[in-house]
């Protein structure tokens, strides 16, 4: 039997997900027996008199084709021929086999031809030989990893037919299928068994009870919805997780399960993450997640999908512990690049304007970002070094002509990696220089910055502020030979790590917003951590595939409107309103507004990177140097397909994470700072502080009457309350999903 693959986002979650990623590099280690345990494509489908292909009723209009036992010297020319024959070989994909000395073609079906006289005209046409042992139909590639895909078109899932002689009755087969009958899914996520992840489930979203006869159906499908996160977004692995509870017959669990699975996908769900986080807290995850101290803060990278090239290096250079710190670093990096792009936000069009702070005890390896951020801005660092030598040579011509009429003209250069350690003026002065394009700063400690800055933090403060939002900047001097500077749209990107006492030194007010338009990552704790037998180090391979994708970068030019980023943006922003709403967190309701702009932008630079790897794959570095070249608004067009469900989930993975650091490290700060009697807020009357678990909601229990609703209404807001105020609050819950009403009328909250 077999089932279609409808579309790339699909077709990609299949050759990443399950034991793919492991089991392909124990077969290319010399395991060839576990061939058979991945996942098996046929792309080839014709009905058979025998019926050996069930399910095929019309013939597709695609063809695969196995060319295996290549020499390793002919590898890359066998691919380049293909390649470059693409468009008339009709070419939809193309991957390494399993073994790696081979390659699995599809291409378009030419329906006058048999299957065999397919495969020999795409022989001869590419001058290579197929393996006859695979010209049957039935035939199916053992399937590898994306990471082995050279070539993919998404014109190979559209459902399309062949004139043969088919009935008009037969229903159409897709051209892409998946054989995987009883297939055995994992039955652990990163270490940890499902059903130890399932009982902490219950335990801290249902106290404890698994769902019985009453309530199995509504809680067996929260469940599906939290655990699709995890097992693929696949019905079959779901099925082989979730228990019947109760007595639950089977075919209705299933029922669930699909109903779950075609609901909306609103981000990594808040229930899950809370469990995933108590069990790496609990030491479960210690060795999948990196984290070999007591604490683990880095909890979230669990949920980091796959990264494009040049963030996967990134982040292999300095290890899984600073998944997160690395991907913060670097976007800076990324938006600096990338200084011709503008993302709408929020109908805002704004640079990737970015400033990152990475907070860590020493010792704690924010060293090993060092060498990453140098790799991303490797060239312009070069351009820098010839512009910083031209100022030397000008340096040295006015040094000779110091008592001459005739002084040399200073050179006005576009030097843009500039030292945090300098005055406000000479910064001023270089970022007016930039030519439009982002300037950008690295510093690995940051006390330079709160030593150099100390009397002036604040001028630090507005420039950095006024950078994230590309606004105006002027500075003007009294003297006709100090610094003046005008600047339309300052453009300056920031990277800085430090320890979270120079935090404090750089970040020393709480109301201003600097502090929110800092994205913020802090390293794990590694105090009792063993010595690493083999270090993270940046390598040459990995430097390499990095500056492939800042070479590019800069040939991105325009204005862009990501409509599903956005969305997705939009509906973070109502999670965490809602979560702060019912805990009356003040704090956390104002956080979002900025968190979710510098997500987007962290986003974009991730999908930007990835815009970059296809076109790589697909043409070459020098190719895709090209294409974008010739075509200015290519990049454009493939950015809005990168919205993928991966890359969209990274989003809450950033934004979670930007929300947790920043509750960390500022929110007893922020708190203190709003009450103080300094600060004049816009609210009038007495300012009054409230726990975050005193509201109403969070003193109720679970389930609770209208009654005892009545009752906390009344204990925290006064006499006051009537019934009809209490009905309407119950409404608006209900309005906003935060309860349901029981068969028993009673409340229950979800």
């Amino acid at each position: 039997m077999m089932r279609p693959v409808h579309n790339r986002e699909e077709y990609l979650a299949l050759r990443n997900g399950g034991n793919q990623i492991p089991y392909l590099k124990r077969i290319r280690a010399g395991e060839e027996r576990l061939k058979s345990e991945l996942v098996q494509m046929n792309y080839s489908c014709l009905p058979n008199d025998d019926e050996s292909l069930k399910g095929s009723k019309r013939m597709s209009t695609t063809v695969g084709m196995d060319i295996d036992h290549i020499s390793k010297d002919e590898m890359q020319a066998v691919r380049e021929r293909i390649l470059s024959k693409k468009e008339e070989l009709g070419l939809l994909m193309m991957e390494e086999s399993a073994r790696g000395s081979g390659y699995h073609l599809v291409f378009r079906r030419r329906p006058e031809l048999s299957q065999e006289e397919n495969l020999k005209w795409a022989s001869d046409l590419l001058e290579v030989e197929y393996d006859r042992g695979a010209k049957d139909i039935t035939r199916v590639f053992y399937t590898t990893t994306e990471s082995e895909l050279i070539y993919l078109d998404d014109a190979i899932f559209e459902n399309q037919t062949t004139p043969n002689p088919i009935p008009e009755h037969s229903s159409p087969t897709r051209s892409l299928s998946l054989f995987e009958e009883g297939k055995k899914f994992p039955s652990e996520y990163h270490g940890i068994p499902f059903a130890e992840i399932i009982k902490k489930y219950w335990e801290v979203n249902n106290n404890g009870y698994e769902p019985t006869e009453g309530d199995r159906d509504t809680l067996t499908y929260q469940l599906a919805c939290d655990l699709r996160h995890i097992c693929g977004k696949n019905f079959a692995w779901l099925d082989q997780v979730i228990p019947c509870y109760d007595g639950f017959p089977i075919e209705q669990k299933r029922e669930k399960i699909k109903n779950a699975l075609a609901s909306e996908y609103n981000g990594f769900p808040m229930r899950l993450r809370r469990v995933l986080d108590i069990l790496s807290t609990d030491g479960v995850l210690s060795k999948e997640i990196g984290s070999k101290g007591e604490d683990n803060n880095n909890a979230l990278d669990l949920r980091l999908p796959k990264m494009p090239q040049g963030v996967k290096e990134s982040i292999d250079a300095v290890g899984p512990d600073l998944a997160m710190p690395a991907i913060t670093a670097i976007c800076p990096c990324i938006g600096a690049l990338a200084t011709g792009v503008q993302l709408d936000v929020h109908g805002k069009k704004r640079g990737l304007n970015l400033i990152a702070y990475i907070a860590g005890d020493f010792a704690s390896g924010k060293g090993n970002i060092d060498p990453v951020v140098e790799a991303w801005m490797g060239e312009l660092i070069a351009l820098d070094k010839m512009y910083l030598q031209q100022e030397d040579e000008w340096r040295a011509r006015k040094r000779a002509a110091k008592n001459k009429k005739e002084q040399p003209e200073e050179p006005k250069l576009p030097i843009r990696f500039l030292t945090l350690n300098s005055t406000v003026a000479q910064l001023a002065e270089r970022l007016a220089n930039t030519e439009g394009k982002h300037g950008f700063s690295f510093t690995p400690e940051a006390d330079t910055v709160a030593q150099k800055w100390k009397s002036t933090m604040s001028d630090f403060s507005v420039m950095l502020r006024q950078s994230y939002d590309g606004s105006k900047y002027d500075r003007e001097a009294r003297s006709a030979d100090a610094v003046n500077v005008h600047i339309d749209h300052l453009l300056w990107n920031v990277t800085m790590c430090g320890t979270p006492d120079a935090l404090y030194r750089v970040v020393n007010n709480y109301t201003d917003g600097f502090q929110s338009r800092i994205a913020l990552a802090r390293t794990p704790d590694n105090t009792y951590a063993q010595l690493e037998d083999n270090p993270y180090v940046l390598t040459s391979r990995q430097t390499e595939r990095i500056q492939q994708i800042a070479h590019l970068l800069p040939l991105m030019q325009g204005e862009v409107v990501l409509p599903k980023l956005e969305q997705h943006g939009r509906a973070w922003l109502e999670k965490i309103r809602l979560e702060a709403m019912k805990n009356d967190d003040r704090t956390m309701a104002r956080q979002r507004f900025r968190i979710c702009v510098t997500t987007q932008r962290m986003t974009c630079c991730l999908m930007l990177c990835k815009v970059c790897e296809n076109l790589i794959h697909k043409h070459g570095l020098n190719g895709a140097e090209t294409q974008l070249k010739q075509h200015p608004n290519l990049w454009k067009e493939l950015l809005l397909k990168t919205q993928t469900p991966q890359l969209l989930e990274a989003y809450d993975v950033i934004a979670d994470s930007l929300m947790d650091n920043a509750l960390y490290f500022f929110r007893h700060r922020i708190e203190n700072a709003f009450v103080s009697r300094d600060y004049a807020g816009i609210q009038g009357g007495e300012r009054t502080k409230r726990g975050k678990n005193d509201s109403i909601y969070e003193r109720l229990d679970v389930q609770f009457s209208f009654e005892q609703a009545m009752q906390y209404s009344v204990a925290l807001k006064g006499a006051s309350v009537t019934k009809n105020s209490v009905y309407q609050m119950l409404k608006n819950w209900r309005k906003q999903g935060l309860v349901y009403l029981t068969d028993e009328g009673k409340y229950r909250k979800n």
